[in-house]
């Protein structure tokens, strides 16, 4: 089947996928970052302080996400994303009106479970357990949203905090995830039963077993696997949330900074495409160990950059890993686990990326009150990437041949 075919025969599921991504962007970084400067003027915090809130909150939805994701193993897709979408609503609306710094932590919580949490991982889930010869196309395709999302919210938003107070900005974030709802329940209209998909489907991993989400636990691939999830969504969200700070290191602006992001969405979009393609054409255990390679080249360069042209290089770099990130990891789990039990193990690796996300913000903020920088913060970072991609390569070579 032709791209193009795949496309038209599947437009209604995929875009119900990429609406849930594209709204999940109310409750990741690079959105929340972009009132970074505002939320610490209003509220009187330090960098390391705002870091601190932020990571409390993402760590505690983290550990619902090992429960909550579960649920995309019992409830159809338009049902529990009305639910989810509602939730960010709510949230969203929480943040705009909350005028205590402590209520905070309760604010990013929520934004982080329903945005970054369950408004991805439904799409997510939903894509890896109806599609499995065009797996990882189906994949690229879904986190389409939520590239056009991080092109468009920042300049819009960044913009528009110029004349807007942050906080109706909040209200604007909230009336997207409403308007998602009917068009959620209208693409979905016709959807199948996931305990239904599953048993028709039978698609085994390892060993030509359903793995359950215990089983997964038990096994060292898991493990080996733990640090290339951290990774990048660890030091990507930091890169993020700290990128008001960044553009002041480097003597830019803000909205200079952020123009580029474009750049950045872009190259993102292209190395989702030919990885969700390479994917489906070589399979996940020759792709996934070099995958996070160009991180280690995106951090040298953040780190040694004084230009935008070193700017563009990092980001390109970033890009690389980042469009890669959306396909090979969700098809990682399907093919070598199974899809029976798909939401339950995939919670269990969004708990693992949602807790990184709150420690890269943490990690850095906390160093930044050390008065150590984010230029020698990033060459860490760099050697951090070396190690995930050896322990990758490690598991992919141990575990490989045991797949059916």
């Amino acid at each position: 089947m032709t791209t193009a075919d795949f496309l038209r025969s599947n437009a209604r599921w995929l875009s119900a996928g990429a609406l849930l991504t594209f709204l999940s962007c109310f409750g990741q970084t690079f959105f929340i970052s972009l009132f970074a400067k505002e939320i610490q003027s209003d509220f009187n915090l330090t960098s390391g302080e705002w870091g601190l809130i932020y990571a409390i909150g993402t760590l505690a939805s983290a550990a619902v996400m090992v429960w909550a994701g579960s649920l995309t193993d019992v409830f159809r897709t338009r049902h529990l994303g009305v639910v989810v979408l509602a939730g960010l609503a709510v949230s969203c609306l929480i943040m705009a009106i909350n005028p205590f710094a402590s209520a905070l932590v309760g604010a990013i919580f929520l934004l982080r479970l329903f945005g970054q949490g369950m408004a991805s991982h439904t799409a997510i889930v939903a894509m890896s357990r109806w599609f499995v010869a065009t797996r990882g196309r189906a994949l690229a395709v879904c986190a389409l949203g939520f590239t056009i999302g991080e092109a468009i919210f920042p300049i819009l938003f960044v913009s528009l905090l110029g004349f807007i107070d942050w906080r109706f900005l909040w209200v604007v974030a909230a009336i997207f995830a409403v308007a998602g709802i009917p068009l959620l329940s209208t693409l979905l209209r016709t959807e199948r039963h996931p305990k239904q998909v599953a048993e028709e489907t039978q698609s085994t991993g390892m060993l030509d077993k359903h793995w359950t989400r215990l089983d997964v636990l038990r096994h060292p691939l898991f493990w080996l696997m733990i640090p290339a999830l951290l990774g990048p969504s660890a030091f990507n969200t930091a890169f993020f949330f700290h990128h008001v700070h960044f553009a002041e290191l480097k003597g830019w602006s803000h909205i200079a900074l952020v123009a580029f992001f474009p750049v950045y969405t872009v190259c993102t979009v292209g190395a989702m495409l030919v990885s969700g393609r390479a994917l489906d054409r070589f399979g996940t255990a020759r792709l996934l160990p070099f995958y996070q390679v160009p991180m280690i080249a995106a951090f040298l360069t953040f780190a040694a950059t004084t230009g935008f042209t070193g700017l563009v290089c990092g980001l390109f770099f970033l890009a690389l890993t980042s469009g890669a990130n959306s396909t090979l990891p969700n098809a990682f789990w399907a093919e070598f686990y199974g899809t029976r039990h798909l939401g339950a193990i995939k919670s269990m690796a969004t708990a693992i990326m949602v807790l990184g996300s709150a420690i890269g913000p943490g990690v850095t903020g906390f160093f930044m009150d050390q008065n150590v920088s984010l230029d020698i913060q990033y060459q860490f970072v760099a050697g951090f990437f070396v190690l995930t991609t050896v322990s990758m390569w490690i598991g992919i070579r141990l575990y490989r041949d045991l797949r059916k």
